[in-house]
């Protein structure tokens, strides 16, 4: 049982940091090609499509790595699932403080309603973003190394 937890995880969680480094280097570089209307457009309606999801992807992957660090407490590599879970909080509290502010603005915006300075706004948000990438692939990383 222990076995097919450590699996689901982290293919959880692989799965996760997948998504969000499409949408740092892939979605939002096409976005940003495009006629800024279509830009703030695209940006608004992946807030609001990914706003929905991401939490309970963010949330469910954290608990499942705490009930991995405890129910292999005195397994080899639990260490690193703790340390991986300890990451997969800090990627939460992130979203919560820096992310999901800008986001819950940035999803009800449209071209005649966006402020001035949304690009900017956008860019904090992409800025912040590439941290938690970088977080989640840390906690990543530790768990395939703790399932290996």
């Amino acid at each position: 049982m222990l076995n097919a937890l450590e699996v689901v995880t982290t293919v959880l969680v692989g799965l996760m940091v997948g998504v969000e480094l499409c949408v740092a280097f892939v979605v939002n570089r096409i976005l940003g090609a495009l006629p800024a209307d279509y830009d703030q457009l695209g940006r608004a309606h992946g807030g609001r499509m990914l706003g929905a999801l991401m939490p309970f992807w963010y949330i469910g992957s954290l608990v499942l790595a705490a009930v991995w660090a405890v129910a292999g407490w005195h397994h080899d590599g639990t260490g690193l699932v703790v340390t991986a879970a300890g990451l997969l909080i800090l990627s939460v509290v992130m979203s919560l403080l820096l992310l999901v502010p800008i986001n819950n603005q940035g999803k009800t915006w449209t071209p005649e309603n966006r402020p001035e300075d949304w690009k900017e706004q956008m860019n904090r948000w992409d800025r912040w973003h590439y941290v938690r990438v970088a977080v989640i692939v840390a906690a990543f990383t530790l768990l395939v190394t703790a399932l290996v």
